[in-house]
């Protein structure tokens, strides 16, 4: 299956942004409108960092085991995440590229590598729900990433 990508622009410099991406917990703040029942493990951020969430979408819902595989500060993250009792594993990819007068620009592409029959038979159906979902995270992220900065004092 192709890879959905989504970006939003914020008024924040890059190593602000990686920051708090980098914390996996900062995640449920702005998934969790289809990412519910987070529990994290391993380290507060940085590789190794993990969350198991239920995902709901499309009136599916199924457990989902996140693992940060890869961190490049303070630009990229990528987490792997497995469901279906394995029989899916996709990526979800946070790139953070630096814009003019101190502003970044997030971008999450999620790319499955492995994904169950169903999903590749109703590949078209999957992927604009995925990316009305993910749309709705970014601009929640640029919320948070505001509320985060106010309270920081930034």
């Amino acid at each position: 299956m192709r890879a959905v990508t989504v970006s939003i622009d914020v008024p924040h410099a890059p190593g602000r942004v990686y920051d708090f991406l980098d914390v996996m917990a900062h995640h449920e703040r702005f998934t969790d409108h289809y990412l519910t029942d987070w529990r994290c493990s391993g380290p507060e951020r940085g590789t190794g960092a993990r969350a198991t969430v239920t995902a709901a979408l499309a009136g599916a819902k199924a457990e989902v085991a996140i693992e940060v595989v890869e961190a490049d500060p303070p630009r990229r993250i990528v987490e792997r995440n497995v469901s279906a009792g394995g029989r899916r594993v996709a990526h979800g990819t946070y790139t953070v590229e630096p814009l003019s007068a101190g502003r970044s620009r997030v971008t999450f592409t999620y790319a499955w590598v492995r994904a169950p029959l169903a999903d590749r038979l109703l590949a078209p159906v999957v992927r604009a729900t995925m990316r009305r979902a993910n749309g709705t995270a970014m601009r929640r992220l640029a919320a948070e990433l505001d509320r985060h900065a106010s309270v920081a004092g930034a």
